[in-house]
């Protein structure tokens, strides 16, 4: 594919009257130093889909991310969440939570006062959120260390703590950056299986942002390959594989299968790149 033409991700069939939970519409971003991060991308993602954005670094995945929620402005083209613009999701009884790379937490707070902290500022009463805060704090298994402070936390712990804050405003849309890419391996495939199980029993939708082959091929039920210079989608893959998914999945014919689908469409996208520059 050349880095002048437009990828446009299927559409998964839909329940009849359900709306995508994410419409991305010929959506582009320039900066204003002429960097050029998105070639347009139309995608779209159907309400409890997880979708994971899988690509190398400077392909635009964060950036597509952030547009997605709210969070940057594109140059050209539209964005709709449950077929509404941005602006208008709360209004229209919709919520998104954003987890960033890093746990970004209150270091003089403790982790009940961290994860309260989006009620705060949306003024819900204390005791409504204290009691929201408790539930989502035995969802993520963190009830024992509410009054703790996040230093006395390892790093997973603190990342279970971000994303808790993120669930604590009932979202229906998660959005996830790279949020386990600092954590060793054996850490991050347990949050990798327990975010599963939390997808599953919270019915999210889930867009994943990684450079993990083997996070994509674990967690998602589509795959969108991203190329770079300039950011662009280039295909997409569906992991047929029924859930729950074991620790046995990560050793099967069927994982390996699949990681080296999404190896050779990534060696095709970085082959893309290496000839546009």
């Amino acid at each position: 594919m050349s880095p002048g033409s437009v990828f446009t991700a299927s559409v998964p069939t839909e329940s009849a009257g359900e709306a995508p939970a994410v419409e991305v519409l010929s959506v582009e971003k320039t900066y204003p130093n002429g960097t050029r991060a998105l070639l347009p991308v139309n995608l779209t993602v159907r309400a409890g889909e997880f979708v994971t954005l899988l690509g190398p670094s400077g392909c635009g995945k964060s950036t597509l991310l952030k547009i997605v929620a709210g969070l940057l402005p594109p140059s050209e083209g539209r964005l709709q969440l449950w077929r509404k613009p941005v602006d208008e999701v709360q209004a229209n009884g919709h919520r998104l939570s954003f987890v960033f790379q890093e746990a970004t937490l209150m270091p003089w707070a403790h982790v009940q006062a961290n994860v309260r902290l989006p009620l705060d500022l949306a003024g819900v009463p204390r005791s409504q959120a204290d009691a929201r805060v408790l539930s989502v704090l035995q969802l993520m298994g963190l009830e024992r260390f509410g009054k703790c402070l996040p230093r006395e936390l390892s790093g997973g712990m603190q990342m279970r703590v971000s994303i808790a804050r993120g669930l604590v405003t009932q979202p229906q849309l998660l959005l996830m950056d790279e949020p386990f890419g600092a954590l060793d391996e054996i850490t991050r495939n347990r949050l990798d299986a327990d975010l599963l199980a939390l997808w599953q029993r919270q019915k999210l939708t889930v867009i994943f942002v990684t450079h993990s082959i083997h996070e994509a091929v674990f967690l998602s039920r589509r795959v969108v390959v991203m190329a770079a210079r300039p950011g662009r989608i280039v295909e997409e893959f569906e992991i047929d594989e029924p859930y729950p998914r074991s620790a046995g999945f990560r050793v099967s014919t069927a994982f390996a299968e699949h990681a080296k689908r999404l190896q050779d469409s990534l060696l095709r996208a970085s082959g893309e790149t290496a000839e546009s520059a």
